[in-house]
């Protein structure tokens, strides 16, 4: 059987005694899935993806990604927040490039592999181009490029596209399909969207509130390759359906 690519067994956190955030949550995500996760506001959804990215430490029960701690695996990884994060004294292009500098590439194959990504995400046209210059649609492909600049084989989201309008969210989700399907990476998803999280995953599960806890795993049987006419399929409604009355029960109770 093959090992999980992440796993969480029996995860719990609590910042101090009377703050548990998460309960023995068990969580497996195979290699190439896309998992979301979603929940009541102040669930862990958040909290989940900041422990697999080794950003907080686990307060019991055992955490793996490829078979390492978070902490030895951080290189493997990168996290894209709802806020893009983009440094504004920087172009679109030195932005993209900053985790590449760190890893001290070289400046010419840093700028090819650059060039490469903003094509990939259509944002070549705004390379030279200052964060307070672009929308917030170009704002988050630049903070997409950036998290794939170094190859990275698993990539957290903690609802990166929260604040923008559905016109340019429904594109982006297309978008993020399209880029998984071409490089391969892990994606575990964090979304408040139950029809992003239909559109967007292999997999939902939903967590309960305070504290959280894996409660229900939904499996997404719609065809591989997702396109907007994915949205019109019956199936699709009837998954939106069955999620939603699941998190109306999270939610009553």
């Amino acid at each position: 059987m093959e090992r999980p690519y992440v796993a969480l067994e029996g995860v719990s956190k609590s910042y101090n005694a009377a703050s548990k955030v998460l309960d023995a949550v068990d969580l497996n995500v195979r290699k190439g899935e896309f998992v979301s996760l979603i929940g009541p506001s102040g669930c862990g959804k958040s909290t989940i993806l900041k422990l697999i990215a080794g950003l907080a430490p686990i307060s019991s029960g055992k955490l793996t990604v490829d078979g390492m701690t978070p902490e030895n695996a951080r290189e493997i990884v990168s996290f894209i927040f709802q806020d893009a994060t983009l440094l504004p004294w920087r172009t679109v292009t030195e932005n993209v490039e900053l985790g590449l500098e760190l890893e001290r590439t070289a400046k010419f194959a840093r700028r090819k592999k650059v060039e490469a990504l903003l094509e990939l995400v259509g944002l070549s046209h705004a390379a030279k181009s200052y964060p307070r210059q672009l929308s917030g649609g170009m704002k988050m492909r630049a903070s997409i490029a950036r998290a794939l600049a170094t190859r990275p084989r698993l990539l957290l989201m903690d609802e990166p596209f929260g604040a923008l309008d559905e016109i340019s969210r429904d594109r982006l989700n297309e978008e993020i399909l399209r880029l998984q399907t071409e490089q391969g990476w892990t994606a575990i998803f964090v979304t408040h969207s139950v029809a992003e999280a239909v559109f967007l995953s292999s997999r939902i599960l939903v967590l309960t509130a305070h504290p959280g806890r894996v409660v229900e795993e939904i499996a997404v049987n719609l065809p591989h390759t997702r396109t907007a006419d994915t949205r019109t399929l019956p199936e699709y409604d009837e998954l939106v359906a069955r999620v939603s009355k699941t998190l109306r029960g999270v939610h009553g109770a």
